[in-house]
């Protein structure tokens, strides 16, 4: 008997990889493929036999497969490099910016961002860790980087049986320094740093929101390094506030309104922002003009999505409450799992608790440079809201 080499879906699977989501989990195919298969490119189809694609499998993972191509494929030093090229060039020129967004551009499991002349590449996934050699030569090849740090520090590494680690691809530290992104400097510390060293998919958003600030107070409320405060000052707000549970980012924060000349109007404090709202003072210090609000994700799997739905209403509501009379609330989620319309019905749970008016100015969303793929949720995660409380 031949040895089966391909996946074949379960005649009574409903996987959202025959309406084109580039996934299938485990429990959706007759048979795993043995070990040694791990990490190997294989085909996938259909109860009938009809081919799914070609993609990289790992049966140590709940998702044992993620297209590549509809059609048969090698997964070689040639298919990466053009994989590279093609998301290359579907970037804007700038210093700054995500150049791989995973199953978006064809590489499962891998995000690079570039910050100047360094790389900060991210590998989740078996069979491109297994090819990291490849996604470094060709990098180095098309865009010539002073250095590329790989950070394959993200938990959800373990979700693929592959170990942690932060490497450099010259095997030398890359020391802290100033980075400039969207016209401000930033104190990064690109080897050490939280994901890749700063979130580019809000950079967009920053001076979206700045358009309000002049003349106003404004409280950034999970600040990190304080981007969206910076914009503000610079923007005209007469005092900024900036609040984060994390001390390291409040430091950041400091040495980036300093260097960037904004430090007479903005203030940094470490809090937890939940506590920060709900101490008795609020109720007696003035309103604010604009505020922000740009938490980590409360909803990291679908079932913790009610609860999280619960974080964001609580939070959304000290917010309007401490808003003056037309003032701006901004608001995000950066979890997949909190699509647009739990956000919106959080808002109008918002406002009817509050028993204010919020109209929306703007609707908020992620970069180009992270698209998103109409057949796959996932890789929408960035949405928000810009609304003005009566």
């Amino acid at each position: 008997m031949a040895v089966q080499t391909f996946l074949k879906l379960k005649a009574n699977a409903r996987s959202r990889v025959l309406h084109g989501h580039p996934w299938v989990f485990a429990n959706e195919v007759e048979m795993l493929l043995p070990p040694e298969h791990d990490g190997s490119v294989v085909e996938c189809r259909d109860r009938t036999g009809r081919l799914l694609g070609t993609g990289i499998y790992n049966s140590r993972s709940q998702i044992v497969w993620r297209r590549l191509s509809r059609d048969r494929v090698t997964l070689d030093a040639a298919y990466v490099r053009t994989a590279l090229e093609r998301a290359i060039a579907r970037r804007a020129k700038e210093s700054a910016c995500r150049l791989v967004w995973s199953e978006s551009d064809d590489l499962p499991g891998v995000v690079v961002d570039q910050f100047g002349d360094t790389l900060v590449v991210q590998i989740q996934s078996l069979a491109m860790e297994q090819r990291s050699v490849l996604i470094g030569d060709a990098l180095e090849e098309l865009l010539k980087p002073a250095e590329i740090i790989f950070r394959n520090d993200a938990p959800i590494r373990r979700l693929e049986g592959l170990p942690m680690e932060v490497r450099t691809h010259s095997g030398r530290a890359w020391e802290p320094r100033w980075v400039r992104i969207e016209g401000f400097d930033y104190w990064l510390d690109l080897q050490g740093g939280q994901k890749t060293g700063f979130y580019l998919d809000q950079r967009r958003q920053h001076a979206a929101v700045a358009k309000y600030c002049s003349g106003g107070r404004v409280l950034d409320a999970f600040c990190n390094q304080g981007p969206f405060a910076l914009h503000a000052a610079r923007a005209g707000a007469i005092e900024v506030l900036g609040l984060d549970s994390a001390e390291d980012a409040i430091a950041a924060a400091c040495k980036n309104a300093e260097r960037n000349g904004v430090a007479a109007t903005t203030e940094f404090q470490v809090a937890n922002v939940f506590d920060w709202f709900n101490a008795p003072e609020r109720n007696v210090e003035p309103l604010w003009d604009v505020i922000i609000l740009d938490p980590p994700p409360f909803a990291k799997s679908r079932s913790a999505l009610e609860g999280a739905m619960r974080g964001y209403k609580e939070i959304n509501l000290r917010a309007v409450k401490r808003l003056v009379p037309g003032g701006v609330l901004a608001t995000y989620t950066c979890s997949h799992h909190m699509q647009d319309a739990e956000l919106r019905q959080v808002l109008a749970e918002v406002a009817t608790d509050a028993r204010r008016k919020l109209r929306v100015l703007e609707w908020c969303h992620q970069p180009p440079d992270h698209p998103v793929l109409p057949t796959m949720a996932e890789s929408e995660y960035l949405r928000g809201y810009i609304v003005r409380a009566e």
